[in-house]
């Protein structure tokens, strides 16, 4: 196996056409075997094969520093980046990490999770290099998708503005997740369709089928950079980067690693920023994932053959039961809205999409413009939800704040995959949302115990006149915890289990989990007193005044503890000048790796044995001291 000899990038160096072309056929089968078995991002990878070989032919990491944009279609450079032998660990518990890793690799050198990032950094490492007088190339290698953010744009405006010499492969496969929207998207439409490149297309294979002459002039038509954009662009169609200061090269076959080597080492020869635009197929070279290719964006595993799922689930996500009581409520009432940046389909908005498709609004990769575009959305009299990641929602913390949060505007922030992420590691662990906006005034925050209270919440936020957050876990039980008959309420916590010995206040996820320490407790000889706090902000007060000193609380959040739930009931407690024994169990001062949710839970502390456990200790304490 070809792949197998593998150990660096140096190796690729001394293999024909022919063999990097069999190198590329078993990279994507073990793209397939692996992640249809560990599940992770399998359709961007299936795309920048050829274009991960020509770069790594071309330049020479890790002194040469290529940045990949998004992260998730580094799997190729992972495999020939010596770390072939660890691929079959990845997303797995103490495995090759799904994005790039600093601590993993030299040859990552940058770590990249959200996107629209890449320029800018390419542009930090080519400043760095210019003040310190060193000789490397610098490459952001971008998804098309990455260029919805606005971020990039400011980054090719500074970068053409200066002439920094830098280069972005602009890998467009006409999708980011799900299928770009917006101007720019519509302009590189242009340039693939347009008469110019078609027709260059076919003069140029014209000319290659010329006898004798035929193949040197159509190597030379390739190679020859004026001749190309003479042939291939037209002076409108190039307007958009060269006005930005960027030479333009392409749009190239990115399927073809010889063209693809070709123009790389023509760009890297030009002295200035310059863009070269390569055409992929995102999941190239199976099936299912160039039918399905959202499907096959992040996927769990699968069956090879079929392209169906192995652990199809039970139940809708809470995406996807959230997006129903939207569609309910659109049903009664026209200022419903959606708003999306680029997650349709992982928020489970597709679904309302499918019933209300002129009331789901997807911005693309721009979380800032999204929150910005909602509160003139509610300004302007309409009832906006904005469906978004809780990693994600980092991105827009100022648009929250300054524009939405200070304007008092009744816009909904529905914060999905709250908590522990998984397998997609640090960067898309939602454990500081409450952080963020737990101490924004006028901020309502909730966290519902499970699907059915998540979606009373929502029902409960059409009549809000005010901003609300709504974190979710995507583990949230589905059945009903606590009394039927005992509904959601701002500012109310809901008793779900009585005790005399100990109190827990658990938040959202961490409900379940508590319930089962109190069981545990319960065998011991320990009765526990669980609350579900489902309104974070406003507090329930009643609990709190009723909080004794003689009784140790334990606040329980799937969140760091650090400007937490915990901390916020210690500073309400210190303000009504309560002197109450609080302990907080959540995340610790740290970043959390990739792997199994109930593993990485254990990690932190929250399984309900550990939640037991710490409950024993404390009470052994308190008996101690007195």
């Amino acid at each position: 196996m070809l792949l197998e000899t593998i150990k660096s990038p140096k190796d690729l160096a001394p293999l024909s056409t022919e063999e990097l072309e069999r190198l590329a056929g078993e990279i994507r089968d073990e793209l397939i075997q692996t992640v249809s078995k560990n599940g992770g991002h399998l359709a961007s990878n299936l795309g920048v094969v050829e274009l991960t070989l020509a770069l790594h032919r071309v330049f020479q990491a890790p002194k040469d520093k290529i940045i990949f944009d998004v992260g998730h279609q580094s799997y190729v450079h992972k495999m020939i980046t010596g770390r072939y032998r660890d691929f079959k660990t990845l997303r797995e518990y103490g495995g090759i990490a799904g994005f790039p890793k600093r601590s993993e690799s030299e040859y990552d050198c940058f770590e990249t999770g959200h996107a629209s990032t890449a320029i800018s950094a390419a542009l930090g490492f080519a400043r760095a290099r210019d003040y310190q007088e060193a000789d490397y190339q610098v490459v952001a290698v971008v998804g098309d998708g990455a260029l919805t953010g606005g971020m990039s744009y400011e980054a090719l405006n500074d970068a053409g503005q200066q002439q920094t010499q830098m280069m972005v492969v602009l890998n467009d496969n006409e999708m980011s997740i799900a299928p770009n929207v917006g101007a720019l998207s519509s302009y590189l439409t242009k340039l693939r369709v347009s008469g110019g490149w078609q027709n260059a297309k076919k003069r140029v294979r014209h000319v290659g089928q010329w006898p004798l002459v035929g193949r040197p002039l159509y190597r030379m038509i390739h190679g020859g950079k004026n001749m190309m954009k003479s042939l291939v662009m037209k002076e409108w169609e190039v307007g958009f980067f060269e006005a930005l200061g960027f030479q333009y090269f392409g749009p190239i076959d990115g399927h073809d690693i010889t063209v693809l080597e070709r123009t790389l080492q023509m760009a890297r020869n030009y002295h200035g920023p310059c863009v070269i635009h390569v055409l992929t197929k995102k999941g190239y070279g199976y099936k299912q994932a160039e039918r399905k290719p959202e499907a096959f964006h992040g996927t769990p595993p699968f069956y090879i053959e079929t392209g169906g799922r192995i652990d199809l689930p039970k139940s809708p996500s809470c995406g996807h039961l959230a997006a129903i009581t939207l569609a309910e409520m659109c049903a009664e009432d026209p200022r419903i809205v959606a708003v999306t940046a680029a997650m349709k389909l992982g928020t489970g908005m597709d679904h309302l999409a499918e019933e209300y498709p002129d009331r789901v609004i997807d911005v693309g990769i721009a979380e800032e413009h999204a929150a910005t575009m909602c509160a003139g959305l509610a300004a302007g009299g309409m009832k906006p939800y904005f469906a978004v990641y809780a990693s994600f929602f980092q991105r827009c913390y100022d648009q929250m704040i300054h524009d939405i949060a200070m304007q008092r505007l009744p816009v909904t922030f529905l914060l999905d995959r709250s908590g522990i992420g998984g397998e997609d590691g640090q960067t898309h662990h939602g454990l500081l949302d409450l952080a963020a906006s737990l101490p924004v005034p006028g901020m309502t925050v909730l966290a519902p115990a499970d699907a059915e209270e998540l979606c009373e919440m929502i029902r409960w936020s059409r009549n809000y006149d005010r901003p609300c957050v709504i974190r979710y876990s995507k583990y949230l039980p589905h059945t009903r915890i606590g009394k039927a008959a005992d509904p959601f309420a701002p500012g109310r916590w809901r008793c779900v289990a009585e005790g005399q010995d100990a109190v827990v206040l658990a938040v959202g996820s961490m409900v379940c989990q508590s319930l089962r320490a109190a069981e545990l407790l319960r065998a011991a000889g320990i009765s526990a007193q669980v609350y579900s706090c489902s309104s974070l902000k406003p507090m329930d007060s009643g609990v709190l005044d009723s909080l004794r000193p003689e009784i140790p609380v334990f606040t329980v959040e799937e969140h760091q503890i650090a400007g937490g739930f915990g901390a916020a009931v210690l500073v309400a407690l210190a303000e009504k000048n309560r002197m109450v024994p609080v302990h907080c169990l959540g995340v610790g001062d740290g970043y959390i790796t990739h792997g199994n949710h109930d593993r990485l839970l254990g990690d932190a502390g929250l399984q309900p044995e550990q939640i037991a456990a710490r409950i024993v200790e404390a009470l052994k304490e308190t008996e101690r001291q007195t």
